[in-house]
């Protein structure tokens, strides 16, 4: 029941660091079942939804310490439980991540079907298909997936679609099975070759991740390692595009810029001034931008549809009309009556969103549907006229760590009421 209350039209400045990656650490979360030793994983990003995998490791057998200085120790060396429970697998889509994992080190899994955002068909068959490629035996019944993998065999895997969760699944079941592994027509974002340098960093061999192609070589087992995972590319380009949205002169750090290349190009032709060095990246804006004229959400290194209805704010206030393809999940506009409520000008027509900028949005009474559409209304309520109160905001915990306290050490003005 909390909700944002939103007092809008203060430009953004500042300094603001980028956490670890939401995405990145849920996957390799999921990889700590592989190891038989002890796990040291830096930079905890204090999520919802990382804090539901870590009590989904729990109730497997894993020990799990959570240290002062953001750093966990997970100790799955006693991992002794096969069954995911319903109730933890219903509150969160990357309980799905563990199928491969446990089906590899503990040759039987039974977990339910995954919740999450509700953003559309989000179909698991890619990770069973390939899943049973390895000589897994899947059964679907009663709401259930039940595995057993007494004999992973290593072979060619061919996924019909690049999906990321899949190829993480693949790559994490054929770490330890006999033989070598290929996955063809691979996922390629950041979040994979992270998850392929953990994996290597006990022990595994897995080479090629971030190309079309990833070769998995079977090993016994994986031992201890220490690992910082990447940062979160969908919060730094939720920070830019906040920054754009409001104006003003921000810098965030800690973020490599190649990952949300096609968003910096966007932005750099809407008119802001962007710098890089290293790991920073300094963003100036002044005045209304120009419409970036057309959006379409695709597989890395596209432009990404955890991006997407933050960029849809921007384009609703920039200059011009911006034509919106949202390639990935047909259910990714249901913010869009929210900013119509607040004076956006926006139609749309199945996967399309046409978008024509206006001078001014207003502050208004919405409701943020799942996660990437709160992050998007919490901005448009930072550049809205008024107030404006932001309903269930719980959904925005799930991938992001007090963003109202973020944004508010940039300038903006929100305050969290809990009920």
């Amino acid at each position: 029941m909390d909700k944002f209350i939103i007092n809008g039209g203060n430009t953004l400045n500042g300094v603001i660091d980028v956490p670890c990656a939401k995405n990145s650490y849920l996957a390799i979360l999921a990889g700590c079942v592989l190891s038989s030793g002890v796990v040291c994983l830096h930079n905890y990003p204090k999520f919802d939804d990382i804090d539901k995998m870590l009590d989904i490791l729990v109730s497997l057998g894993c020990k799990v310490t959570r240290e002062e200085n953001r750093t966990l120790i997970i100790d799955c060396t006693n991992i002794n439980n096969y069954v995911i429970p319903q109730k933890l697998a219903k509150k969160i889509r990357s309980s799905i991540f563990l199928l491969g994992p446990m089906l590899s080190r503990l040759k039987r899994v039974l977990v339910t079907y995954p919740g999450g955002c509700d953003i559309g068909s989000r179909p698991i068959d890619l990770h069973l298909k390939g899943l049973k490629s390895l000589n897994a035996k899947i059964v679907e019944r009663f709401g259930f997936i039940e595995g057993e993998a007494t004999n992973l065999i290593g072979e060619n895997v061919h996924l019909d679609y690049p999906s990321v969760g899949a190829t993480e699944n693949i790559m994490m079941a054929a770490v330890l099975a006999k033989g070598t592994t290929k996955i063809f027509n691979s996922a390629k974002e950041p979040e994979i070759v992270d998850l392929q340098n953990f994996i290597n960093s006990m022990g595994g061999k897995i080479s090629g991740a971030g190309s079309d192609t990833i070769t998995i070589v079977g090993v016994e087992k994986l031992g201890s390692v220490e690992y910082t995972p990447i940062a979160d590319r969908i919060i730094a380009g939720t920070y830019l595009l906040a920054g754009a949205a409001c104006g003003g002169d921000i810098t965030i750090k800690n973020v490599d810029y190649e990952h949300i290349y096609s968003l910096i190009t966007k932005l750099k032709n809407s008119g802001c001034i962007i710098d890089i060095k290293d790991d920073t990246i300094r963003q100036r804006t002044n005045g209304r931008l120009k419409s970036f004229g057309s959006i379409e959400t695709l597989p890395y290194p596209g432009f990404p549809t955890d991006m997407q209805p933050q960029a849809l704010i921007l384009q609703a206030i920039s200059n011009g009309t911006c034509i919106i393809t949202e390639n990935l999940f047909e259910t990714r506009f249901k913010h869009v009556p929210e900013l119509v409520k607040m004076g956006a000008s926006i139609v749309t027509r199945d996967r399309m969103a046409i978008v024509t900028g206006v001078e001014k949005l207003y502050g208004a009474d919405v409701t943020c549907y799942d996660l990437r559409a709160g992050a998007a209304l919490t901005i448009a309520g930072m550049v809205a006229e008024g107030k404006t109160i932001l309903n269930e905001v719980k959904n925005i915990d799930r991938g992001y760590e007090k963003l109202e306290e973020a944004f508010n050490l940039l300038g903006a003005d929100i305050k969290r009421e809990t009920k």
